[in-house]
């Protein structure tokens, strides 16, 4: 688990405090990361990877990973959770317990009252690097420069779950900005 070096409580009361859940599903290895904007730059809360012992049964995991999500949300309380769309492999099986996982993930999101927002893996490459086919290392060198940190976890998972947090982060700016502006320029 990743948690900053300088986050106190009193930037949780921030009026611009929005954190949100960023959640990368998986049913050996989900990743995750919260994000917060505060006095609008996004800093990094927390971040980490649910993991789940491969001895048990598929449905003994899912419970483990329902478990662990909940206490989790129970603690951050986020106001949102994002989740990437599911992309569908070539491989059936991985994309069933992969599948399984993200409802859970979902179903935990929303019963801990988190809004719940997805986006397709582009959209969240696009508004984290500006490029919709940005690399890994792209991704990780662009997640490190917009929470301003060096230290991220070693977790493909959790990258990509702080990516989606701040995925959601950009688009509920450019949110804010298209509602802003006059009827005739809305589209």
């Amino acid at each position: 688990m990743c948690r900053p070096t300088s986050w106190s409580a009193s930037a949780n009361a921030s009026r611009d405090g929005l954190l949100v859940l960023g959640v990368d599903p998986g049913l050996a290895d989900t990743g995750y990361g919260a994000v917060r904007r505060l006095n609008g730059r996004l800093a990094l809360i927390t971040c980490g990877t649910v993991k789940t012992p491969a001895n048990l049964a598929e449905p003994q995991r899912l419970r483990v990973l329902a478990e662990q999500l909940r206490a989790l949300l129970a603690e951050l309380h986020p106001q949102a959770a994002a989740f990437e769309e599911l992309f569908f492999s070539k491989n059936v099986r991985t994309a069933m317990a992969v599948g399984q996982a993200r409802g859970v993930a979902l179903l935990s999101a929303v019963e801990a009252g988190a809004d719940v927002h997805e986006y397709t893996p582009n959209q969240v490459k696009l508004s984290v690097t500006g490029y919709g086919g940005a690399t890994k290392g792209q991704m990780l060198k662009m997640v490190q420069s917009l929470l301003a940190t060096r230290e991220l976890p070693r977790s493909d998972d959790a990258i990509d779950a702080l990516a989606i947090a701040i995925c959601h982060h950009h688009s509920g700016r450019l949110r804010a900005v298209i509602s802003r502006a006059p009827a005739g320029v809305r589209g």
